[in-house]
């Protein structure tokens, strides 16, 4: 099975390939299937961002497309910066200093009161119009300090307290097993072995 890979980010592309790559199927990044399109995503959920990445780049490749939407939503901040999480403060803004302007937003914000999480949705449509969709949560609370060098985005600033880590302290093979990406990753990899038999 071939699968187009709505992204040219290279860190999600080696994830995806990570974690699924112990079945039978071929990723491929947006740039490799010839595809260079800016998508605007303007659904009002992860779920509606992923499927229009998806179904757009379906549309010119005729083939089956897998997108994901995930972000940082933060309880105090009403979830906040949620499906903005690339959008916020600028696309360009390095994260070191998105990280440190939401730190920045919780001073005086203490223990659960910090809760948040990584949200990923993968969508994957098909050339028939089918579509399936899954959705993962990595749960923790917003650090006093960033931590950690692993990892990408808001990873230095998610701490994991079972782990007494944050996200970016963790190797690539312990954050596969437990992030937002992982776990949407694999609940859609069961759906596509099925579906693959069906």
């Amino acid at each position: 099975m071939k699968i187009i890979l709505a992204s040219n980010n290279k860190n999600k592309i080696r994830e995806v390939k990570e974690i699924l790559g112990d079945i039978n199927i071929d990723i491929i990044s947006m740039k490799d299937a010839g595809v260079d399109m800016d998508i605007e995503e303007n659904g009002s959920t992860f779920e509606e961002n992923a499927l229009i990445k998806a179904r757009e780049v379906m549309k010119i490749t005729k083939c089956i497309t897998m997108a994901d939407d995930s972000g940082l939503e933060i309880d105090y901040l009403h979830k906040e910066p949620g499906i903005y999480s690339a959008r916020f403060m600028g696309h360009d803004t390095p994260y070191d200093i998105k990280n440190r302007a939401l730190i920045d937003k919780l001073q005086g914000v203490e223990g659960k009161d910090r809760s948040a999480r990584f949200v990923a949705v993968i969508a994957v449509v098909f050339p028939d119009g089918k579509e399936i969709v899954t959705r993962g949560t990595m749960e923790g609370t917003i650090a006093y300090e960033p931590c950690g060098t692993n990892g990408f985005g808001y990873d230095p600033i998610l701490f994991l307290p079972e782990y007494n880590k944050c996200s970016a302290q963790l190797s690539s093979e312990e954050k596969n097993k437990i992030s937002h990406r992982g776990k949407a990753l694999r609940m859609m990899k069961e759906k596509l072995i099925m579906a693959e038999e069906n």
